[in-house]
């Protein structure tokens, strides 16, 4: 088994995560999950908002934006894959210490280098993210790369089962082929 090296936290990052307000959220998000699995549970991931050492739940504020995301993801793949129905469900979520980073400029402050945001460089929004699990946030909002909206990323360790509800009924399947030249 891989060792994993620790690294301290950068401290000026955790004195301007920590000036921060801690936000209320309320409200719709979408998630988009593979058939069969819930959508309301998180899991740790290695991804923008996630080091894989805790759990969280990546949603959109957005519909296609949560589309986009699994898009961009699935498209990483030699051949999209075609086995497999992914569903977009609506979720009612409620948080009250939500870190808001709601564009750029608060992220590029933060150190973020922006002009490659859309880049798979991770390495400074995992340091965001962990420092804000660390310093008791539930979740953050930040930009969508792929989309223009918003990501809620929600810290399901933080939220109690009650507030993350999914909403509406079952979704039919995404059609990749027409959300693909839909959004053209």
């Amino acid at each position: 088994m891989p060792t994993e090296i620790w690294r301290p936290r950068d401290l000026g990052l955790i004195d301007a995560i920590d000036a921060l307000p801690k936000e209320a959220f309320s409200g719709t998000v979408w998630r988009v999950v593979r058939g069969g699995r819930d959508p309301a549970l998180g899991s740790p991931s290695l991804s923008r908002w996630c080091n894989g050492r805790f759990d969280v739940l990546d949603t959109s504020l957005q519909r296609d934006g949560a589309i986009a995301e699994i898009h961009a993801l699935l498209s990483l793949q030699p051949v999209f894959p075609s086995k497999g129905q992914w569903f977009a469900y609506e979720l009612e979520v409620v948080a009250s210490q939500t870190l808001r980073l709601a564009d750029l400029a608060i992220l590029a402050r933060l150190g973020v280098d922006v002009a490659r945001y859309a880049d798979r460089n991770y390495d400074r929004t995992q340091e965001i993210a962990d420092i804000a699990y660390f310093l008791g946030f539930d979740g953050l909002i930040a930009p969508s790369a792929r989309w223009k909206c918003l990501n809620a990323m929600l810290f399901t360790e933080r939220l109690a089962p009650d507030q993350i509800v999914v909403s509406g009924a079952h979704p039919a399947p995404i059609d990749w082929d027409s959300w693909r030249k839909q959004k053209r």
